[in-house]
């Protein structure tokens, strides 16, 4: 199987989830440098790889006092948790000689820069990763979609969603034994099925955009080289 990129530049949707492992909340330290691992082998091939977190795994921590709490308050705490995984993530990959940068779409000038789509762009094409946080600076809007508006801002081929479960399936595979993972499914199939891709939003835009989203496991070794060189891994969501 050819080792060669299918892709020359991808926007990687990453959950807050991902980065604390089993653990209840927070940051697994072991679970984020396995994950940078998989990311500077991708790099390593040549593609280009913008990045956007959310905050699930900080912001699950604090979910119980924020139960009832006006909803534009809520958004912009999970806003800042996701700035918080980003410094996260920019450090293991100083440390794992991934050269990064993070911008966010808060004004956080002391811990990251502004969101600029030319200084992103040309951050890209000079072989550095970005991480993107603080979803698009406004509440009620998901990180799903926040890596969606990236994808299409970056000139994104593809987004990958990388999540706990290696595709998207006809019915949950945890309560469902004969549940069957898609290796394609159309956008509009998605949709109509609510098949729990990302959010209508997103959905939406990558649609129109002609975005292809990719769903796969980010716990699965080696998953995130085997989507980028165009094998068999996750599911696509497609135009028809």
């Amino acid at each position: 199987m050819s080792n060669a990129p299918a892709y020359k530049r991808i926007l990687l949707k990453l959950s807050g989830e991902a980065l604390m492992g089993d653990d209840s909340y927070g940051i697994n330290r072991t679970v984020i440098e396995r994950i940078v691992a998989e990311i500077a082998e991708v790099v390593g091939l040549g593609v280009q790889v913008a990045i956007v977190i959310g905050g699930g795994n900080i912001f699950r921590g604090v979910a119980p006092a924020a139960a009832g709490m006006d909803r534009a308050t809520a958004d912009y705490m999970g806003m800042l948790a996701t700035v918080m995984n980003a410094m996260a993530l920019q450090d293991a990959m100083a440390r794992g000689g991934v050269p990064c940068r993070v911008q966010s779409a808060l004004n956080l000038e002391q811990v990251a820069e502004p969101f600029i789509r030319g200084k992103a762009l040309r951050y890209l094409e000079e072989g550095k990763v970005v991480i993107f946080a603080a979803g698009i600076g406004s509440p009620f809007f998901t990180t799903d979609t926040a890596a969606a508006l990236r994808g299409v801002e970056m000139d994104a081929e593809v987004v990958i969603k990388a999540t706990k479960v290696d595709g998207v399936y006809t019915a949950d595979p945890k309560k469902d034994p004969k549940a069957t993972r898609y290796q394609k499914v159309s956008f509009d199939e998605a949709i109509s099925k609510d098949l729990k891709v990302m959010d209508a939003t997103a959905l939406t835009l990558c649609r129109d955009q002609k975005l292809p989203i990719i769903v796969f496991s980010i716990f699965k070794e080696g998953a995130l080289r085997r989507v980028v060189t165009g094998q068999d891994e996750g599911t696509l969501v497609h135009c028809d």
